[in-house]
């Protein structure tokens, strides 16, 4: 089919109405998957910074609950006298007490010089674990005396008290009429042991 001159031109308008609104089509097309994945790109990383703040949170939970736990045992070790210089004058007292209740027929016993364990790094400073070797000797009645001097020396809570060896041996005495006579003589070697944070302010 031909079409004339004039018909052409009749089509031309309608034709390049047609053409500009494709192009218009086209362009919003594109212009839509441009804002979508620009939209997908945000959504991406609001969810990405979403997962880094939840982790963040959740490791600074987790190191806020380490150090409640820390400074609980800093402070029960502190109320225990465990944790500062030594103080051999509370250890003397606190013997003697034991004696005293307990009433321990016969009691020596020599404190040694302080001497590092360990020093372990810490922030601000390192902590050393400090430890007294302590040599106790006791005239027993029976083995449950020592037992129970060495329960009473680790609830006086002045210091951490390891026992790293005890020998009772008997004394060969036999019990005399209505006196009471030792019959075991125990000796034991213990440290005390103390810390002391050299971070710590004083």
């Amino acid at each position: 089919m031909t079409l004339s001159r004039d018909e052409l031109k009749r089509l031309l308008a309608p034709l390049a109405i047609a053409l500009v609104a494709l192009a218009a089509g086209a362009a919003l097309l594109w212009s839509a998957g441009q804002t979508l994945a620009a939209a997908r790109g945000t959504i991406a990383a609001a969810a990405a910074q979403y997962k880094q703040s939840t982790e963040r949170l959740a490791r600074i939970a987790e190191e806020e609950r380490e150090v409640r736990q820390k400074l609980d045992v800093y402070q029960r070790l502190k109320q225990l006298h465990i944790v500062g210089e030594e103080n051999r004058l509370e250890w003397a007292d606190t013997i003697a007490r034991i004696r005293r209740q307990r009433e321990l027929l016969d009691l020596r016993y020599t404190i040694e010089r302080q001497k590092l364990l360990v020093s372990l790094p810490g922030k601000p400073g390192s902590v050393d674990f400090n430890a007294s070797a302590m040599r106790v000797e006791l005239a027993l009645l029976h083995e449950e005396d020592l037992l129970r001097f060495l329960s009473d020396l680790r609830e006086s809570g002045n210091a951490y008290y390891a026992v790293r060896r005890c020998e009772v041996t008997r004394t060969g005495q036999a019990a005399a009429g209505a006196n009471m006579t030792p019959r075991l003589r125990a000796t034991c070697d213990i440290d005390l042991i103390t810390i002391r944070d050299r971070g710590a302010k004083r």
